[in-house]
């Protein structure tokens, strides 16, 4: 895939003096989903702020499908539908009339039969002629989203989308953005929710004190840096880890009646089947095992802290 985003040394700088970005460089994939995961105060919503042209950045330069944000700012922008934190809408307007005034300020002409089909795509049909004033909190979320899409955007931006959003409502969202991916927009999404990451994202990026220290397909993430966890449940309760399995990564858990091994996804599995010997040799039995893999968020965690 070609790449619709190019983010080349790109910096800010605060007239504070505080610096919330320093030299990102990132390549966007047209048609993927891509997690930009970082902290409070990582520098999330300040990149999404001057990709999107909010915020004038201090140096570099981003290209949306070849147009330079700056120089070529009416023609990048109408690329780019954007969905921001906050909840800002006119609470006494409908949301086809939210949406048809949206289209219209990027000069689009008039288009009902659209509309109505985002609408209903966001499950907002039968509330269409409704006042935003009256909907619920997820509601909201989506006409804001319907906003984003109404002027027919190759690129959705996606700034905590699900922040204050029930689960239910939460997975609806998710069935959202995968249709829309299907459509070949191209999303970029930043949230708190780890799980939405790893639910619905092809690459993860990790940003931490205004940079950025890791780009990666989300599989291969877990791969290279989750780490795989085999545990044994045993028979008998063990007070102490026997003197024969000292040299491996080996815990005791559940009150001593749970072996558990901890090891990298690359290594061995000569080296398991080395362990289990170990164990039969210590006279250990159990009668079940399972294995576990790290968690996108235990991923995460270990990176920032590093």
């Amino acid at each position: 895939m070609s790449a619709i985003i190019k983010i080349e040394n790109l910096s800010k700088v605060y007239a504070s003096g505080f610096q919330a970005l320093n030299n990102i460089n990132l390549e966007i994939r047209e048609g993927e989903i891509i997690a930009l995961l970082g902290p409070n105060g990582a520098g999330k919503t300040t990149l999404i702020s001057v990709v999107c042209g909010i915020v004038n950045p201090s140096g570099g330069r981003v290209l949306i499908d070849g147009y330079d944000i700056i120089k070529d700012y009416r023609a990048a922008r109408k690329l780019i539908g954007l969905v921001p934190q906050e909840l800002a809408t006119d609470a006494f307007e409908t949301p086809t009339a939210t949406l048809s005034f949206s289209r219209g300020v990027f000069g689009k002409r008039p288009d009902s039969a659209f509309i109505q089909s985002v609408l209903k795509s966001l499950s907002l049909d039968d509330k269409k002629d409704s006042r935003i004033m009256t909907l619920s909190g997820g509601m909201k979320r989506r006409v804001m989203i319907g906003k984003a899409l109404a002027h027919e955007p190759r690129i959705l931006f996606l700034d905590e989308p699900t922040a204050g959003v029930d689960v239910e409502l939460r997975k609806d969202m998710w069935n959202v953005v995968r249709e829309l991916k299907k459509s070949g927009v191209t999303i970029i999404l930043t949230t708190h929710y780890i799980e939405e990451a790893e639910e619905m994202a092809d690459r993860v990026a990790v940003i931490n004190k205004g940079e950025i220290i890791l780009v990666e397909d989300k599989d291969v993430l877990m791969r290279k840096l989750g780490e795989k966890r085999l545990y044994l449940h045993l028979l008998q309760p063990l007070s102490a880890i026997p003197a024969g399995l000292a040299n491996y990564n080996i815990s005791l858990q559940a009150e001593g009646k749970t072996l558990v091994y901890t090891y990298d996804t690359r290594t061995d599995s000569s080296d398991i089947t080395l362990l289990l010997d170990a164990v039969d040799a210590a006279g250990i039995r159990f009668n079940d095992l399972d294995t576990r893999q790290n968690s996108l968020e235990e991923i995460f965690v270990n990176l920032v802290k590093k």
